[in-house]
């Protein structure tokens, strides 16, 4: 037997909508486990408005990402020749070669870099400090 997440009913203040087959659901899954939800009947004012933002806040992803898309390239390269131009015993080397190579992982994916990516990038340019073997403590 599993244990399914407690559903928590919210009634929504415009329409009072009960669960039913003309209404819609809209529920979430909350931070901690469990679900909340809220049904509203297709005429509802607040549905409207939160269908009203959602496809506001949509259309703002696709722009941004549409923009996002056009400029990388450039700034890529941008940054490539600046890094290139910076001298070799500069103190901001590592920092230089990990944001190159951060920017060159995200240059070859389609979504993020992943997490384990990013400590691998950044756990060869800044590696741990291992003890002094010469050191000794008292």
């Amino acid at each position: 037997m599993t244990d399914e997440p407690e559903t928590e009913r919210i009634d929504c203040t415009d329409c009072f909508a009960l669960p039913g087959p003309d209404n819609t659901r809209i529920a979430y899954v909350k931070t901690g486990g469990g679900i909340s939800e809220t049904w509203h009947t297709p005429d509802c004012p607040a549905l409207v408005i939160m269908e009203i933002n959602f496809e506001e806040g949509s259309q703002r992803v696709r722009e941004q990402d549409a923009w996002a898309k056009g400029v990388f390239p450039a700034v890529h390269e941008r940054l490539k020749q600046a890094a290139a131009a910076m001298p070799a015993d500069t103190a901001a080397k590592p920092f230089i070669d990990a944001l190159t190579e951060l920017v060159q992982a995200q240059a070859d994916t389609e979504g993020f870099v992943v997490l384990h990516r990013w400590a691998e990038i950044l756990e060869q340019h800044f590696p741990p400090d291992l003890p002094d073997p010469d050191r000794t403590t008292e």
